[in-house]
């Protein structure tokens, strides 16, 4: 990770930044730009991903997304970007889902952990999405195939690739096991 401006933004701001291609958050006003993703976190984002959007189509519906912008937090400003999102219907503005940041809190933030984020940085995004007011934060670690779930009253529990993943009051009627993410 590596600090691009030391100047505090908005997120207004920050969203008119050049550079789409540049992969980018805004954290407490300072921009923060990361390394790209590696293949197999490509390949696990994209599996959750489809499975939530198969859920979703067979149920009330609701937003499934991929590095959307959320602002988090204003004053300073942070806007994350979870590898994967899920909003649900009701939650989705009357005009529908917006072309810039959404400025709510997804109700799943999905994070598949890098080799190169420290501890750190991957606590400190999981704190800035309960902050916020997320319900439930995933943060999927490839190398030991572990998911390890965040609830909003501070709980937490980790499932290994055998276990079953299921959040009825959140996510009703969607489950799959952890190793369905490594395939």
């Amino acid at each position: 990770m590596s600090l691009v401006a030391r100047q505090i933004m908005t997120a207004q701001e920050f969203w008119q930044l050049p550079g789409a291609d540049v992969r980018r958050e805004l954290v407490r006003g300072e921009v923060i730009e990361t390394m790209p993703p590696g293949g197999r976190h490509g390949a696990i984002a994209a599996a959750i991903a489809t499975l939530l959007r198969l859920w979703i189509g067979q149920t009330t519906g609701g937003y499934v997304g991929v590095e959307a912008g959320y602002l988090l937090a204003r004053n300073p400003d942070t806007v994350r970007a979870p590898d994967v999102s899920y909003v649900r219907g009701e939650r989705i503005p009357p005009d529908g889902v917006p072309e810039g940041f959404w400025d709510l809190a997804p109700d799943l933030d999905i994070e598949v952990v890098s080799p190169n984020e420290t501890a750190e940085e991957v606590r400190e995004k999981i704190r800035d999405f309960l902050r916020a007011g997320t319900p439930l934060v995933w943060t999927i670690y490839p190398r030991t195939r572990e998911v390890v779930a965040y609830m909003s009253d501070g709980s937490a529990r980790t499932f290994t690739e055998h276990d079953m993943l299921s959040f009825p009051d959140l996510l009703p009627g969607f489950s799959c096991t952890v190793s369905a993410l490594f395939e």
